[in-house]
């Protein structure tokens, strides 16, 4: 005969409620900086503060030379569920970025330019990693004038002190 054992139950509590979010974009990719945007706007919609820290190639999201330019990752891009060599041709890259810019259009999300500047008109924070804009010998004018500033990560670390530091 088996005895059931007894487990004394769990302590009601309330659900604890995120106040705060910082996002680490760092891939330059339509894929590494969407995500990252769309929580952003999502956590402003519900009144969460939030903050954006690009760093690496994730800085391509903020750059007046490359904002506009931002592709899909074809090559090696185990999403797309196809040979790393297709992703190689000519125009393959344009192509499937030109597909996706359409299917976001459909379900309004707007292109990287205007979501920067919708998330840093609803009140996220953008902010610029110093240790890779020094590597990459960038200043605070290659920026778009919704960056704030240029930080290190110690700096970020206090700015995201109290809240939830999510990394896409």
């Amino acid at each position: 005969m088996t005895e059931l054992l007894e487990y004394p139950e769990a302590p009601e509590t309330e659900p604890v409620t995120i106040e705060k979010v910082s996002i680490v974009i760092s891939h330059g990719s339509l894929e590494g900086i969407y995500p990252g945007l769309i929580m952003a706007n999502g956590a402003r919609m519900e009144g969460i503060e939030a903050d954006l820290f690009f760093t690496f190639f994730g800085l391509d999201a903020i750059r007046k030379d490359r904002f506009e330019k931002i592709k899909v990752a074809t090559v090696g891009n185990p999403g797309l569920h196809m040979p790393t060599l297709v992703g190689a041709i000519p125009g393959f890259s344009w192509l499937v970025t030109k597909m996706m810019q359409r299917q976001m259009e459909k379900i309004d999300i707007p292109p990287i330019p205007e979501f920067i500047e919708l998330v840093a008109d609803s009140g996220a924070r953008l902010y610029a990693c110093k240790a890779t804009v020094d590597m990459f010998g960038l200043t605070m004018e290659d920026f778009v004038p919704q960056v704030e500033e240029i930080i290190s990560v110690g700096e970020f670390y206090e700015k995201a002190a109290g809240g939830q530091i999510v990394f896409t």
